[in-house]
Formats: structure tokens, sequence, C-alpha cells
């Protein structure tokens, strides 16, 4: 369901592959925000009164309608941010695997389950359970557009909350389009409103009468975000910008590790979050590896055809960006190996190799958010785990170590690791997906990502007089004693 006032003021969407308005959509206002915020709350006695069954099976059938007309969905994918419609689809796999596990997982992960209690307590049956926090806002990004907004959608959703979503003004129809089809097989109440707009909408959803804020897009915005959350101590689940590393030892396997930094770097431009963007490799095997990399990097071609295997820069500012980040390596000593400045074509960037790049260059501190990649000879894995770890951000990693991976993993802060693939973690719906540091904290997906929209409850019940009644004035002095006793016996001999 769409919310917004017919006066509201209109934004064009321009297609970043033909340069042309793709779409007219209201730029929602704070009045816009609070009545679909207020209209949330007046249905979310209903949506969580349907119990987890009846939730899944609406969940269920919207994940149909989203696969039967997923060409639909992928192309506008595509036409609104320039992604190739192949890796559109290859999204919405991903998106339909998370939705369909928060359906079947909700009621095990968040109902009511029995808790221990202990020898002081024996007469109390204990209990815990997940329940739904009410309303929640949703402030998504472009450059998956399906993928990450349906993390926290679904997973608020299946947790009993209404949402009130606010897409990218880059990708708004794809928000509209996920509601729409969600109304279909949830007709009585609008459970998932898309109020569309830019940042100033965004803000007014902060300052609504939410119960949680889940955002997910740069740090620097994630930073106004939660201020702005703070007027009101909305909590905020934050998924921010990384800056992930692939780590690649004497004994990895290096064609397996060349495939994986070229996705890693290059697929969808190099916009995602969890893209690879620093390889630090062993001094053994570093020649052989940029051998490697740049030989399958040549093949990869920016473009807005339909051949293209990687898609325009979405974001018009994001090219002076990266414009940036390569002269600034290349100032301080760097080498490109492939591309270079030259490699800058409008708002097309051909892939972008950099070697000898310094540690202090923003092309290594700094999100560069495009398919360019610095590649750096390391003396041994431990100065590859200082370095990876010298970044203040903490999302993903990735080791390529046939005896050593997972040791090498258990060193690095960071909130996911692939030991031997890329990203990995991201596919598998049971596992948690976050970061620490500048990429912010909470977490989507898999048990961690239901619990996150909703809060603990805790219950006891009496079974039965206690035969030490403690939290009384008619406690005896015998009484005292015993308790003096027990925790003696219970904890003195630790």
């Amino acid at each position: 369901m769409i919310t917004t006032s017919p006066a509201a003021d209109m934004f064009d969407v321009i297609s970043p592959v033909t340069g042309r308005v793709v779409g007219t959509h209201p730029r929602g206002s704070a009045d816009d925000i609070d009545d679909a915020v207020r209209r949330a709350h007046e249905v979310a006695g209903w949506w969580g009164a349907l119990g987890f069954d009846a939730r899944a099976r609406r969940l269920d059938a919207w994940r149909g309608i989203i696969a039967r007309r997923a060409p639909e969905l992928a192309e506008l994918t595509h036409i609104e941010m320039g992604k190739p419609r192949a890796d559109a689809m290859l999204e919405i796999a991903m998106a339909l695997e998370h939705l369909a596990w928060s359906a079947k997982n909700a009621a095990r992960v968040l109902g009511r389950r029995a808790v221990r209690s202990s020898l002081l307590t024996a007469n109390q049956s204990a209990s815990v359970e997940y329940l739904p926090l009410g309303v929640v806002g949703v402030i998504g990004p472009w450059n998956y557009p399906i993928f990450t907004p349906l993390g926290s959608l679904s997973f608020a959703l299946a947790a009993g909350n209404t949402v009130v979503y606010k897409p990218s003004e880059y990708t708004p129809g794809v928000g509209v389009w996920l509601a729409q089809r969600l109304s279909e097989v949830v007709p009585e109440h609008p459970v998932l409103q898309v109020v569309t707009g830019d940042g100033s909408t965004g803000s007014a959803l902060c300052r609504s009468a939410v119960n949680k804020i889940g955002f997910t897009g740069s740090t620097a915005t994630g930073k106004k975000v939660m201020t702005a959350c703070a007027e009101t101590l909305t909590p905020v689940l934050m998924e921010c910008g990384g800056k992930d590393a692939l780590i690649v030892d004497a004994d990895g396997d290096l064609e397996a590790a060349a495939d994986a930094a070229v996705w890693g770097g290059l697929s969808n431009a190099g916009q995602t979050c969890l893209g690879v963007e620093r390889v630090y490799v062993h001094e053994e095997v570093f020649d052989a590896f940029v051998d490697r990399v740049v030989t399958r990097a040549r093949t990869i071609r920016a473009g807005s055809g339909g051949n293209a295997q990687i898609g325009p820069i979405t974001m018009p500012t994001q090219i002076d960006v990266i414009r940036r980040h390569i002269d600034d390596a290349i100032g301080k000593g760097g080498r490109a190996v492939l591309g270079g400045l030259d490699a800058i074509e409008g708002n097309l960037v051909q892939p972008t190799i950099l070697v000898d790049v310094p540690e202090d260059s923003v092309a290594v501190t700094e999100e560069t958010f495009g398919p360019t990649l610095t590649v750096t000879r390391v003396r041994d894995m431990d100065d590859a785990v200082e370095r990876a770890n010298a970044s203040r951000y903490g999302l993903g990693l990735s080791v390529f170590s046939r005896r050593r991976g997972d040791e090498i993993a258990t060193r690095i802060r960071t909130g996911a690791v692939s030991v031997n693939s890329y990203v990995m973690y991201a596919a598998v719906p049971s596992l948690p997906l976050g970061g620490v540091g500048d990429s912010g904290f909470g977490r989507v997906h898999g048990a961690d990502g239901l619990r996150e929209f909703t809060f603990p409850r805790a219950m006891t019940r009496q079974r039965f007089p206690s035969i030490l009644p403690l939290t009384t004035f008619r406690r005896t002095p015998r009484i005292d004693a015993l308790v003096r006793v027990l925790v003696r016996l219970l904890h003195g001999r630790h």
C-alpha cells in the first residue's frame, strides 16, 4: 500500500541505464509518515493476533507471487538502478530463501518456551517468549533493493509487527511493487505501507511513533538516523558500510581466490556493502594471484546493454568518490595494473586493479563503492590479519587457505567470515548478518534477525508455596540463617 497525500510533491526516478525518467513518485511529508504510522498501529493488533501459522501462510503466498513474477521485478530493478537482469534474479532468489526461513521458523524461535528455575526458585515455573514491538520503520538501500530490505521487512512481519517502509529514492518502484504484492494476499489491512521520498522522508520516519527503525545505508547517514531516533529513544538496527577484505595464504587455492576477488569486488559495479575492496596476499603467491585477477577482470566490461556483466554507477555523486580514491592511490605511489582514472567513462566505471597502495590511502581506509580492488603484498598471515583489522569497519571477510582458514578467520573482527568462498554467510538463511564498528550493530537473518524485531517477556507462575518464603516481611530469623547456609553451600566453594 502506498501512503501519501494526493497533493504531495513529486520526484522523478532517472534510470542510470537510459538516462530517462522511469518513474514519478510522491515525496512523502512528515504528515504522510505520521498517517501511515497511525494506521500501522491500528492494525498491528490484528496482524499480531493472527498467530505464527496464519502469518506464515500469508508470507508464503507473498513469496509465491514474487517468485512467479520475478522477471517483472528483475526488470524493474534493472531499469531503476542499473543492475544486470541476471544479477537481479540472483538477488530475488536469495531474498526468497530468507523470506521462506522467517515464515517457517518464527514460531520455533519466538514462541513461548520453558526455562529452568534455580534451587531458590524451585516452586516457580518459568518461561520466556518474544513479542512483536508493534510498528517497525524500515529505511532501505538502492544497491540491493530486494534482498536487503526484505531481510527486515519479512522478519519484522513474521514476528508479528506491521511495517512502514521508506525505500531509497533511487529505487522507489521496487519498494512499491513489493508492498502491492503483499496487499494481494493480505487485503484486509495495510500491514506493509510504503512512503516514498528522500532523506527528509526518512528523517520523518525516524521521528515518528514507530517502535523501532531498521536502517541500511552508509555509515554517515546511519549516524544521522541514530541522532534523530535518539530524540524519542527509538531503538535502531544499523546495517552500515563496509571495507571488506579478502586474505589469501600461501597455500590458498589461487584460482578460487582470484575468482572470488573479481566477483566480490566487481559484481554490482562494486556497489556492495559486503563487497571485496581490499585483498591481502602472501608474498610467495602475490604475483601469481595478481596475474589471475587481472586476467579475469580484463574480460569484465561495464555497460548499459543486455550483455553487460556489470552496470552503471547508480548514484551520480559516487563517480567523484571513485575518481578521488583512484587518484589518491596513484598519487601516493600505487599502480593501476588494470584500469585507472581512464576507466571512468561517464556513469560507467571499468574494472580497476590497484597494487602497491599505501595503507593510509583513502582507497584502503574509506568505502569506495565502485568496481575497484587494492591488492597488497603481505609477509605472512600475521601481517594480513593486522592490516585487515586496522579498518574501522567490520562487516565481512573472506579467507583462502587450505590449512589455516579457520585459524585466520577467528582472529578477524568482523560480523561474518567465509572460508575458501566469498559472502556465503549471507546466503545461509539461518545465519545472522551484521557488522561491528562503523559497519553498524544488530542483526538481520536467522534467529537473531527475528528476535531483533521483538522484545523478550519473562513469566513465572507459582506452582506451590515456597518452603523458604524470601520476598516477604514475614521472613523469620531461622529462614535468614538458612539463606546464609545455602549461599555458602551453593556458591562459597568457587
